[in-house]
């Protein structure tokens, strides 16, 4: 009789949102996780294998298996990489910065998972996103993330007079980020399109020695200065 071949399991690997000791930000399920995990889903091999020396000096680079996933991977590679966990083998799935799955390619290998009865197993560690809003001060029962909104000047405008109203109409605090070189250029068209009283959390290098986090009103910001270039912002919007 044929012997019969479990399934692994997908393990959503998170990693740090920048140059910081992995430890100071992740548990120890995390290391656990890399020591007895050898084939991976990640964005970029080199970053990836970096972040796996730094949690796990031990780790014998030469037994890691990686698979790429970014703009460029074809469709019809996603389900071989999830094969790995039909023919017996835990996968790691590896954000670039964060969570997995959040604001993250990987949420399509984490959907085909489901769909293929594979068990998904998220591991704790920090989500700019979450850790943003819970620093606002804004409403953290009702939030929604946009990603990134349009670059145009008048269409920039017009996404955000329309987060500045949903956030009143419904009471919910609208986040959104930037490319991060175009970051000041972002918050000069945010103050610009915002009415004064309505309030805007700027959280920059979280969970970095050099992290900024502040809510202020509009009107506020403007006498404020604060460089955000290249460092990489959450900004969170509500009009009470």
């Amino acid at each position: 009789m044929k012997p019969t071949t479990f399934p692994g399991k997908l393990y959503l690997i998170p990693t740090t949102l920048g140059e910081v000791d992995p430890m100071d930000v992740l548990p120890q399920t995390v290391k656990r996780a890399i020591d007895f995990i050898e084939d991976y889903i990640v964005e970029n091999e080199k970053t990836a294998r970096k972040f796996i020396k730094s949690i796990y000096p031990e780790k014998v680079q030469a037994t890691l298996r990686l698979n790429s996933l970014n703009k460029h991977t074809e469709v019809s590679e996603h389900s071989k990489m999830i094969q790995l966990c039909l023919e017996g083998k835990n996968v790691g799935l590896m954000s670039e910065a964060g969570c997995p799955g959040v604001a993250d390619p990987g949420a399509v290998i984490v959907k085909l998972a489901h769909e293929k009865g594979i068990q998904v197993v998220p591991l704790v560690g920090p989500s700019s996103i979450l850790l943003a809003i819970m620093a606002s001060g804004m409403n953290g029962q009702s939030f929604a993330f946009n990603g990134y909104i349009p670059i145009e000047k008048s269409e920039k405008r017009t996404a955000i007079k329309n987060l500045e109203k949903l956030s009143q109409d419904k009471n919910q605090s609208q986040i959104f980020i930037e490319t991060p070189f175009r970051n000041n250029k972002m918050l000069e068209d945010i103050l610009q399109a915002l009415h004064p009283s309505t309030y805007l959390c700027i959280a920059s290098d979280i969970t970095l020695p050099t992290e900024y986090i502040k809510t202020l009103r509009a009107a506020d910001w403007k006498r404020t200065k604060v460089d955000l270039h290249n460092r990489p912002t959450i900004f969170i919007i509500h009009k009470m």
